[in-house]
């Protein structure tokens, strides 16, 4: 039992920290991609002044600490996005890794939540969301249908095939009604990578999600200020809520809302 805890321990933390460097990375992501920029060249440097960052600087969360939020040869304060995203990828990889351990589950679970939280940021800061993240999300969760647990590849196709025709179906009459774009193409297919790994019911149950929040939360605001919504923040967060708790949110619905007997 000891022993088995202690494993499960290690694989946590290990998973925390590969996670803390996936985030750095991340921010390096979200903040080139949307303007086209190369995520390799330069290398990381203050975006005010422009001196290279050392290596021991770039050191995931405490390289900030160290600096006390600001940069070593400038002074300028260092923006809190690049600690918190990567204490949150950390946290996202160590919990996930303890929930399924060394798995194929536990891969596929850390890549899906660490693109879709890449896409809140990219969408919540420059209304775009990278192609690389929608389409090279695609292609792994497709890859990825062909390892063991999760959906199988079949599932995989017609969930992404779901998830971009009916985006498209509202983008197309969105524009008939409103005479112009109600949906950008970044969403669309971002909702064929999330079909890719959560399936035709995880496309719907995420869209329904994504809706309801964006209602809820941005609405409002958006009726007041006449301000786009960032509708990739709100899918994503859905679809989030979708690969944790979509089985049991659908089978709920199924027994107590349609009244259909649960599956034995």
């Amino acid at each position: 039992m000891i022993d088995a805890l202690s494993d499960a321990w290690i694989v946590s933390a290990l998973g925390g920290l590969v996670g803390l460097m996936i985030g750095s990375f991340l921010n390096v992501c979200t903040l080139r991609w949307p303007e086209d920029e190369s995520v390799v060249f330069p290398g990381s440097h203050c975006p005010k002044c422009g001196e290279a960052i050392r290596w021991h600087d770039n050191v995931p969360v405490f390289g900030y600490l160290l600096l006390g939020g600001r940069c070593r040869a400038c002074r300028e304060p260092i923006s809190l996005q690049y600690p918190l995203v990567e204490l949150a990828t950390g946290l996202v990889w160590a919990g996930m890794f303890s929930y399924a351990g060394l798995s194929w589950e536990a891969l596929r679970g850390v890549l899906l939540l660490t693109i879709l939280f890449g896409i809140a940021l990219s969408d919540a800061r420059f209304y775009i969301i990278p192609d690389q993240f929608s389409l090279g999300g695609l292609v792994l969760g497709l890859g990825l249908a062909f390892l063991p647990g999760g959906i199988d590849p079949l599932a995989a196709l017609l969930g992404a095939v779901l998830g971009f025709g009916l985006l498209e179906i509202v983008a197309v009459a969105g524009k008939w009604m409103f005479k112009k774009d109600a949906m950008g193409g970044g969403d669309i297919k971002m909702m064929a990578m999330v079909g890719a790994f959560v399936g035709m019911a995880g496309v719907l149950l995420t869209i329904f999600l994504g809706a309801l929040l964006g209602s809820v939360i941005f609405g409002p605001i958006s009726y007041k200020t006449k301000k786009l919504v960032p509708f990739g923040i709100f899918l994503a967060a859905g679809a989030a809520v979708t690969y944790g708790f979509g089985a049991d949110i659908i089978g709920w619905y199924m027994t107590n809302v349609l009244l259909l007997p649960p599956p034995r």
